[in-house]
């Protein structure tokens, strides 16, 4: 035979899933790994499966008709997976093949009894899980069985459960084969799960062992509660034994079944505490056999454990790679920056090397290390009180850290515990002429760096770029921007906190900011209302633009009366925006200038749904609100004791808070539009790496860091498999959700409410913008899915800027994630919307087209019907 169809455990690894999945990779990988005990087998492998596969009747045409389906079509995948799996059980398992199989038992024992266990090549892998989604038969006997087993666990491939998962994830039906184990049965007195990391809070000091009696099918299929003990570093730290009322068992001619337990034996635990240790000890050899933590089933045989498979617990939040053995305590930058999806390698490398403060990568997620701040006495309190005020679950989860004895190393308040976090602003002037000079600035920069950066190309275009990378953090950190921020910041707690024990007003400052000047963010949201007003007028453009599917449309609208006109004003839009988008901290995510039609549904709406100038109105409107506002807080000032000073303080932060609020979004829009620069030039190398067949796509090359990159433009060498691995890795961090707090324990922190003043069954968050508001929800993950209606409540999971131009449709603002002085709590404020952030879940728990009401001032959301 020229292919191979079986091969014995022990001749395989790790490495070999392509040849027999990744549950026979792993079995042999542990038969590897000095003093780990594993039932002896073999492999029937992939190319077994596809010889068998190809000869079926018309089995690839179904395979296409699958791969269209929606995984949303249950019964078309029922009837058509039902039909693939009936096909494949009658394909006759060919002689030569039959017989390497039955060979192969006979030299194992061919009177033994095995399980049949099916081993998929996207199965069990560090990247996907696949658990439960293929068929497992056990205590099967004789050559015959167990060759109409291994039929069986091909078809299972096709399970109704397996084909939409591969559906929903993304995987190709025909890019998945199936390769089968055989391995001797075991017959265990217990059996269950090892954890080698907490499965819940991802601690990887803390091991969780699940365990019942007999087989552990009991304790997969959830017919029994299991006992459940957790070990903390040799130590069993808690159980809970469970009242075990039935077990599997073998029975004699082949097969299980169920049977009860003895009523005296029912709540006996069915480990000792010394068995559960020694279990751990061994999971620990097989996690650093493996290199990561490790999901494993176990059986209990007299007094010896065997272990019968391990898999990557997928998932598990990544950690930081850390130089030392140290605690350390990473807060995720992804919340305070609006984007907690994962990031493709570019970008988080881009961002790494034009961040302030140093940056670690985990997940396809960036963290900062707040130890040290949190070390010493001083700085910690300062730290905790920022956090607290910008994000109270942030705060809680931090504490949570700081609860736990000698987590956190002490420091001396001498230490470098960083700069102090308020009051820093008190030395800037309240002078809009200091702002007007910072943009001036910075925008000098920017054009400087527009015009440099077409002189280089190659290797000396990275040269340059690092060169930029320098004055782009020379421009975020210069100390009057900092303090412009801090002003505009301290000056709305201040009005908050004073307003609200002088006059009993609550986020007074709310009031006090709307439509602030010169926010770039806000501008931008009622400038597209601006465009709208200027298409509006020209039918044949509006019909026009409700067909557009691609972004070549600008080149076509001055064709149509009225087109030159709109292009106009779409263009001037895109030179003043262009660079910002979804996610605008990944470089590598399409920009508007790259992707116009993203802006097309909202601007649609804005169409439809204002009349004209409703932006310079809205601004008016909101601007007036807050002298009227300012004029009453004043008023009422006066008539208290030291009343005359009081108000004297306050008008004094009023106006500073007018100067200064506007600017706390203009360093981000400068950090995107140099972004943006960076990656028309980045591209055009791109693009003379694909014309030189060194890249397949543009695309590829985002899975390269900026380092990598430099070094494949240099040698016009990549290395391909990397590309691919990176995919695989991005398309998996995808799926996980990045905590708020993570430490090198691995225990992700999100952080929680305590609260009591909420109604029953109302969802908590933060409140950031006042007022209350009524009206249809509408969950919206995806920017260009937007359709608004005057009077809808948008709920997403974060805004960044590029949401911004929907505030102006919407009546109030739900997200996921947020906190008081991010973008879509700053827009919300200048635009008057009732916002609550920070409700966990709130996408899910809330359904699109539900009635809730926002409680922007108390910080709750009731859902009505």
């Amino acid at each position: 035979m020229s292919e191979q169809y079986v091969v014995d455990l022990r001749e395989v690894d790790q490495t070999q899933v392509a040849l027999v999945g990744g549950k026979g990779a792993n079995l042999g990988g542990l038969s590897r790994i000095d003093g780990i005990p594993v039932p002896p087998g073999f492999c029937v492998t992939t190319a077994a499966f596809r010889r068998v596969v190809a000869d079926g009747p018309a089995v690839g045409e179904l395979l296409d008709q699958l791969s269209r389906l929606s995984p949303d079509d249950r019964e078309a995948i029922r009837v058509l997976s039902a039909e693939v799996r009936r096909r494949i059980e009658g394909i006759a398992i060919p002689d030569d093949l039959a017989a390497a199989i039955t060979h192969t038992l006979l030299v194992h024992g061919e009177r033994s009894a095995y399980a049949v266990r099916s081993s998929a090549t996207a199965e069990d892998t560090p990247t996907a899980s696949f658990a439960g989604q293929q068929d497992t038969y056990l205590n099967i006997l004789g050559p015959a069985a167990i060759l109409a087993h291994v039929s069986r666990c091909w078809a299972s491939l096709f399970t109704e459960r397996a084909v939409t998962y591969r559906l929903r994830n993304g995987f190709d039906h025909r890019a998945v084969s199936m390769a089968v184990v055989v391995q001797q049965m075991v017959f265990p007195r217990s059996a269950g799960i090892l954890f080698t990391a907490d499965p819940v809070t991802g601690n990887r000091k803390v091991a969780t062992v699940d365990a019942s009696f007999g087989l552990g099918e009991a304790l997969v299929s959830g017919r029994v509660n299991p006992d459940v003990f957790t070990v903390r570093e040799g130590v069993v730290v808690a159980r809970a034994v469970a009242a075990k009322q039935v077990a599997v068992h073998a029975r004699p001619g082949g097969g299980t079944h169920e049977v009860a337990v003895d009523p005296q034996r029912q709540d006996q635990p069915a480990l000792t505490e010394a068995q559960v240790l020694r279990l751990v000890r061994l999971g620990r050899l097989i996690e650093a056999g493996f290199g990561g933590p490790q999901d494993i089933e176990w059986c209990l045989v007299d007094d010896d454990f065997q272990i019968v498979q391990s898999r990557p617990i997928t998932t598990l939040f990544p950690l930081p790679t850390a130089r030392d053995q140290e605690n350390h305590v990473y807060l995720s930058v992804g919340h305070q920056q609006m984007m907690t999806d994962a990031m493709k390698p570019l970008g988080l490398s881009m961002w790494q090397l034009t961040a302030m403060a140093p940056m670690h990568e985990a997940g396809g997620r960036l963290f900062v290390d707040a130890t040290r701040m949190l070390g010493a006495p001083a700085s910690r309190d300062r730290f905790l009180e920022m956090a607290g005020r910008i994000d109270p679950l942030t705060r809680d989860a931090l504490q949570t850290v700081l609860d736990r004895p000698g987590f956190v190393p002490a420091l001396p308040d001498s230490g470098p515990g960083g700069p102090p976090l308020a009051g820093a602003s008190a030395a800037i002037e309240t002078d809009p002429a200091v702002v007007t000079e910072l943009i001036e600035r910075s925008e000098g920069s920017i054009a400087a760096l527009r015009r440099d950066i077409a002189t280089f190309t190659g290797p000396a275009l990275f040269d340059f770029l690092l060169e930029a990378f320098g004055e782009h953090k020379r421009n975020l950190g210069d100390p009057v921007s900092m303090q412009a921020i801090m002003a505009g910041m301290e000056a709305t707690w201040w009005l908050n906190d004073r307003l609200g024990e002088w006059l009993g007003e609550r986020d007074a400052a709310d009031t006090l900011t709307l439509s602030a000047p010169g926010n770039v963010t806000s501008e931008m949201g009622l400038a597209l209302l601006d465009v709208a007003d200027a298409i509006r007028p020209h039918p044949e453009v509006v019909a026009y633009l409700r067909g557009v599917e691609d972004d070549s449309f600008l080149d076509e609208l001055p064709k149509l009366a009225g087109g030159t006109e709109a292009r106009d004003a779409i263009e001037a839009y895109l030179d003043r925006y262009g660079m910002r988008c979804v996610g605008e901290i990944d470089i590598t995510r399409p920009r508007w200038r790259e992707r116009p039609a993203t802006l097309l549904p909202v601007l649609l709406d804005h169409v439809a749904n204002f009349p004209p100038g409703a932006a310079q109105r809205r601004f008016e409107q909101g601007r007036q609100e807050a002298r009227r506002k300012a004029q009453e807080v004043l008023t009422r000032l006066r008539a208290l004791p030291d009343g005359e000073l009081k108000a004297a303080e306050t008008e004094r932060m009023i106006d500073r808070v007018r100067t200064f609020a506007g600017y706390r979004e203009y360093p981000k829009y400068g950090i995107i539009s140099r972004y943006f620069i960076y990656k028309q030039a980045l591209l055009g190398e791109i693009e003379r790496l694909v014309r030189a067949n060194v890249l397949r796509e543009p695309a590829d090359a985002f899975y390269l860091t900026f380092q990598e990159l430099h070094e494949v433009v240099r040698s016009h060498q990549v290395d391909d498999t990397l590309i691919r691995q990176r995919k695989d890795a991005f398309r998996s961090y995808q799926a996980l959700r990045p905590p708020r707090v993570l430490t090198s324990d691995g225990e992700a922190l999100t952080g929680a409410y305590r609260r009591d003043d909420v109604p029953a069954g109302a969802l908590v968050g933060q409140p950031v913008s006042a007022g209350t508001v009524e009206g249809r929800a509408r969950v919206i993950l995806d920017l260009t899915q937007a359709r608004l209606e005057p009077g809808d409540i948008l709920v997403t999971a974060h805004t960044d800027p590029s949401w911004t131009p929907l505030f102006v449709a919407i009546a109030g603002l739900v997200t996921e994630v947020g906190g008081l002085m991010t973008h879509g709590a700053v827009i919300a404020r200048e635009y008057g919307l009732p916002a609550v952030v920070s409700v966990v879940d709130a996408t899910r728990l809330i359904s699109d087209g539900q009635r809730i009401r926002v409680h922007g001032s108390d910080g709750y959301v009731e859902i009505l019907s």
